[in-house]
């Protein structure tokens, strides 16, 4: 499909958010996905109130929905858990773009728009599963770059997710709670008490990486993080990039064996991080590994693409 002229792309088409658990962005997006202006804000479900929500609405998307009222907008995230806006029910079994944009639920806002809010990916077996935004990165991952269609992705965060996609439709899934159990570990347990005012020290990371490679489970390994600096055997200064490397690598031990590892692998997520399980994942043997930038944006395009939200050409109402 040829790429809309410039003077088109330029014209806005829709108003995206990724709306999440910390934080909310916006775009404003045009042509071919094009970003025409966005905006961040801390107004995660969160540090929003149940009644608060119209209102964060209105602070990023109501001067664009003033100038543009015919405009479009579509949320993805936990603005459609049950903490959030409003619950969307979940889809089930293997998923693509199309039984999403099929799936989504419209709410009113303001005084004659609506919001259309992405759907989660739910599972029962061979055990309980849900999320909610990832799904929207993961299309847009596909989007971005089509030949991931039959593929594994990583998305590292407080709760990573693997996800496995056949045909470009995910089909299975799994959740790591790595980095909220580092968080909880290093704030409220003994282990996170080692650390001095020294920088750290990250060569214990690849320690607690190796570590939890070769171990036989995160359980037995955690004290060792504690035990290792009593004995001398691990400076203070590196006990936390090694409780790190216990929780990453034990992630990716146990994702490998679940079968996440075969074939191509892709990263989405924050540079910083993704450059962390990178060194993790080299541990392992894996070094082609792809990172992609963009997902959520590119994937509310695609969903509301499919969607049928898109006005295929801009109307003289719209480039007024």
């Amino acid at each position: 499909m040829a790429a809309a002229p410039e003077s088109l792309r330029m014209i806005p088409l829709l108003i995206a958010l990724d709306w999440g658990t910390s934080s909310l962005r916006a775009f404003l997006m045009g042509a071919d996905g094009n970003i025409l202006e966005r905006h961040s804000q801390p107004l995660g479900i969160m540090q929003t109130q149940p009644d608060g929500f119209a209102a964060a609405f209105a602070l990023v998307a109501g001067p664009w929905m003033a100038r543009w009222p015919h405009l479009p907008a579509i949320a993805s995230g936990m603005i459609g858990s049950t903490q959030g806006w409003v619950e969307a029910p979940y889809c089930r079994n293997a998923t693509g773009a199309a039984e999403i944009a099929r799936n989504l639920l419209t709410i009113p806002v303001g005084n004659s728009g609506f919001l259309h809010i992405v759907p989660g990916l739910a599972k029962d077996a061979p055990q309980a599963e849900v999320m909610r935004g990832e799904e929207t990165q993961i299309l847009g991952a596909l989007a971005i770059t089509p030949d991931l269609a039959d593929s594994q992705l990583l998305l590292p965060g407080t709760h990573s997710k693997w996800a496995r996609l056949a045909d470009a439709r995910i089909t299975d899934f799994a959740t790591f709670m790595t980095g909220e159990l580092f968080a909880l570990l290093r704030t409220h347990s003994i282990l996170g008490r080692l650390q001095n005012d020294l920088p750290l020290d990250e060569t214990g990371f690849e320690t607690g990486v190796t570590a939890a490679r070769d171990g036989d489970g995160i359980s037995s390994l955690l004290f060792s993080a504690r035990a290792r600096v009593l004995l001398g055997s691990l400076p203070a200064s590196a006990s936390l990039p090694y409780l790190s490397g216990l929780l990453i690598g034990d992630e990716i031990r146990s994702a490998l064996a679940a079968g996440y590892g075969k074939g191509r692998l892709a990263m989405i997520g924050a540079p910083v991080l993704c450059a962390r399980y990178r060194r993790a994942l080299t541990l392992f043997g894996i070094r082609d590994i792809h990172t992609i930038e963009g997902a959520a944006e590119a994937g509310l395009w695609l969903i509301a693409c499919q969607a049928g939200l898109i006005v295929p050409e801009p109307t003289q109402e719209t480039m007024s």
